[in-house]
């Protein structure tokens, strides 16, 4: 029995490959090593170079490892990227996406996580978002997401088969243990960006508009500790482990901090001063978003053990003085 992780050598999949394993599990990844990396499967996983487009290699894969559960991280996640690249981000979070649920029911996996987004709710009215929002999504990103919702959700009525879709909120922060980190190329996450900008590695970092409608201009977000997003999915694991029915939670903090805030915070714990421009809003960003998190707490047990900003910048920055070290080694 073993679980399969899809883009387990991606930063947040190789989180969960960590995650399992201090668990006692065993996991297989497949990932096709486009934004992930060789050396960020911890030792211990089954390692797959292959697409999760190819679906007699999935099936191979479920059957030769034995998996039971599917845990599904590979895709693209770049908003302002999917509103130029539309297409390709339908063919990557949808279309692939259906075809590893294909797999699934095929081969008789009914144990299925899926990475989902706080993306799917656009500009909520209301701030701590619920789950039970309308969706809205504002990029290609968010829809993308929202598709294989729906795709999950028609499925789990139609076979034996059942699922738990994760709503990510801002995931930031690295491994407390230092064994892994935000290490994708030109990220654009801002607590990344922020650190690298502090470390010098970039001569300076952009604030993508200040005039949205919160305390400072600039736009609010939750944002969770990768650790604690992983053992949300621990806990989902454990729910349709048992039985659970099919449903979908919000991971967050139900806290809010402004780019400003986040850029103040890297300032702080860094004790570097960095130049950062003003400019124009990006597409497809809304102004705040934060996660009502009381039904994953309540239904899955759910709470978090790091929920500290400066301690998520921290260990973030201490990775980001390590992680150039590792790639040459690789």
């Amino acid at each position: 029995m073993s679980v399969l992780v899809t883009g387990g050598a991606g930063y947040i999949g190789s989180h969960m490959v960590l995650e399992l394993l201090d668990a006692g599990e065993k996991v297989v990844v497949i990932d096709n090593l486009s934004t992930g990396f060789r050396w960020a499967v911890a030792p211990g996983a089954t390692l797959v170079v292959g697409d999760i487009a190819d679906t007699d290699l999935v099936k191979k894969t479920i059957q030769v490892h034995g998996v039971t559960a599917i845990i599904h991280f590979a895709g693209s996640i770049v908003v302002p990227e999917s509103v130029a690249d539309p297409l390709g981000y339908y063919l990557n979070n949808t279309v692939k996406s259906r075809g590893l649920i294909q797999c699934a029911v095929e081969t008789g996996v009914n144990q299925f996580i899926f990475s989902s987004t706080a993306a799917v709710y656009g500009n909520p009215q209301e701030n701590p978002v619920t789950e039970a929002a309308t969706p809205a999504p504002m990029s290609p990103y968010g829809s993308s997401k929202l598709m294989t919702e729906i795709m999950l959700a028609d499925t789990a009525k139609a076979h034996d088969f059942r699922f738990v879709a994760l709503r990510y909120f801002n995931v930031a922060g690295a491994d407390p243990l230092g064994r892994s980190g935000q290490s994708t190329p030109k990220a654009t996450h801002l607590i990344k960006v922020a650190c690298e900008t502090a470390l010098g590695k970039r001569l300076m970092m952009e604030v993508f508009g200040t005039d949205y409608p919160t305390t400072d201009g600039t736009c609010v977000r939750d944002y969770i500790h990768v650790k604690d997003l992983a053992r949300a999915h621990m806990s989902a694991l454990a729910h349709l482990r048992k039985g659970g029915v099919s449903d979908i939670f919000n991971c967050g903090y139900s806290k809010g901090y402004s780019v400003h805030e986040v850029i103040a915070a890297v300032k702080r714990v860094s004790g570097k001063d960095f130049k950062v421009k003003m400019s124009p809003r990006r597409p497809g960003d809304p102004a705040a978003i934060v996660a009502a998190s009381a039904k994953i707490r309540s239904q899955l047990g759910w709470a978090p053990e790091h929920d500290d900003l400066d301690k998520i910048v921290a260990q973030a920055l201490a990775w980001e003085k390590r992680v150039d070290a590792l790639k040459a080694a690789s």
